[in-house]
């Protein structure tokens, strides 16, 4: 299975960071070229590697991590996205108008055609989600969710490779409202630093 994150900001480096501490391979790219995140990526570790766009975008799973509005240029770099998971780390920062009365997820999926889509990674701040996700014998907490069900599953097992718990919220619509950002509205998980002890 092969990473990249697209989008080089506070939260893509806080995700490149996570990669970087389980020695993870990730490609990074966002609208800069590549030339300039490498002197980043580099610092963050050696498993980071900063690349054109086009070319991250071969990866199996591609975690969007660019502000909100842009994923629709990201979207327009592949003719196809048969085959690919998107996961969606964006919070919609814009008037609920603007959505199509969508939950931002949702909406992005719409760009994204033949991808499967995701949300997580996205309720945390970046400086919490950089941090080593183990403290005490627990582990922080993820939330996932999906309207294809199968699409969870490896991104789970992507959050327990980094070191976090994920917990499923189902669909979209459903559990997924309760991590979505649209407009001043934020769902009630936002921000919510939970930890889960091993069992």
């Amino acid at each position: 299975m092969s990473y990249a994150i697209v989008g080089f900001g506070k939260i893509g480096q806080a995700l490149a960071h996570a990669f970087a501490r389980k020695n993870i391979d990730v490609t990074v790219a966002s609208r800069r070229p590549p030339e300039a995140l490498a002197p980043q990526a580099r610092a963050i570790g050696p498993t980071v590697v900063a690349k054109p766009l086009q070319d991250a975008l071969e990866a199996d799973t591609i975690i969007l991590a660019v502000p909100f509005g842009e994923h629709r240029e990201v979207a327009k770099a592949l003719p196809s996205w048969e085959g690919k998971t998107v996961i969606d780390a964006m919070n919609a920062l814009v008037p609920l108008e603007e959505l199509d009365g969508l939950l931002s997820s949702a909406f992005a999926a719409k760009s994204f055609t033949g991808a499967k889509l995701v949300k997580g990674f996205n309720h945390l701040i970046a400086s919490t989600l950089a941090a080593d996700p183990v403290v005490d014998g627990g582990h922080r907490v993820v939330f996932l969710s999906s309207d294809d069900e199968e699409a969870i599953a490896p991104v789970a097992d992507l959050a327990k490779q980094l070191g976090f718990a994920p917990v499923k919220l189902g669909k979209l619509n459903e559990g997924g409202a309760l991590v979505h950002a649209r407009g001043r509205t934020w769902g009630q998980l936002i921000f919510q630093d939970l930890f889960k002890k091993e069992q």
